[in-house]
């Protein structure tokens, strides 16, 4: 029988940050699952605390209260069968190294022969479309080539849960419209399970198949969105199907909403 057990587990996630006016609650209550080869993007109303969220789930951040559990084990630091894709890639990638001395960095601190680790780095720069670049230092590449690399080292690692934070907001709409279709491609013919953070509520559409959309903060889960659309997915045909623009519609409107609610005064501080 195949394992129904959820691979990401959050239960009642609660985090403060502690502030000048007391303390001001960033995640109020926070639940929800994922099964392993998931794809499920998040979105929510600018500074709901959608990157809390993320380095939550990656142990960058330990919650205030509640339980993050990757694999029935609870998450309470950096875990190994994680890897995160950020937004700046210019600051992930080291400038001295080469796009393959950058993709095999993580895998230097693994158990792994050297010819194991040549292998990785060829299949994951193959798996983004940069084989030919492997020589070339960051600088030399255009910023849509550089995410690829950082893509790249994530998938080399092989984790079991690839975190992206908002990865192609800093790239030009053809630029993303490729890269948005390479994590199809990487979660259809790997299976990588994917935790995919956006502001982009058509990306979120596109490429989810959840969206957890979040409320205001303190953020809480305003729903659990399953979409409907073909497993095959392309820029095009899936963009112009009426189904598409009704749930781009459906989440507008909630974020639209969460984002009128009032926000709630920081608690005193004891």
């Amino acid at each position: 029988m195949p394992d129904t057990r959820p691979l990401l587990r959050v239960e009642h996630l609660r985090k403060v940050y502690p502030s000048g006016r007391g303390e001001v609650e960033a995640i109020g209550d926070l639940s929800f699952t994922m099964m392993p080869g998931e794809l499920l993007c998040v979105v929510g109303p600018s500074g709901c605390g959608k990157t809390t969220l993320l380095k939550c789930l990656a142990g960058l951040l330990r919650p205030t209260s509640g339980l993050v559990e990757m694999e029935g084990s609870p998450v309470t630091g950096p875990s190994p069968a994680m890897a995160v894709v950020f937004q700046e890639y210019g600051r992930s990638l080291y400038p001295w190294l080469t796009v393959r001395g950058n993709v095999e960095l993580p895998l230097r601190h693994q158990k792994l022969s050297r010819a194991e680790r040549d292998r990785r780095v060829a299949d994951a720069l193959d798996a983004v479309g940069l084989p030919q670049s492997a020589r070339s230092h960051p600088w030399q590449i255009s910023g849509g080539m550089q995410q690829r690399v950082a893509i790249a080292r994530a998938i080399a690692y092989r984790p079991e849960v690839l975190i992206m934070d908002e990865p192609f907001a800093a790239v030009d709409a053809q630029t993303r419209a490729d890269l948005e279709d390479l994590v199809r491609d990487l979660h259809l013919h790997r299976g990588i399970s994917t935790v995919f953070v956006t502001h982009d509520i058509d990306e979120s559409v596109y490429l989810g198949q959840r969206v957890l959309v979040l409320s205001h903060s303190p953020t809480r889960v305003r729903e659990d969105l399953v979409i409907d659309l073909p497993r095959e997915r392309d820029q095009l045909t899936t963009r112009a199907l009426p189904r598409f623009t009704e749930l781009r519609t459906h989440v507008y409107a909630q974020i639209q909403r969460a984002k009128r609610a009032p926000a709630p005064a920081p608690h005193p501080a004891p």
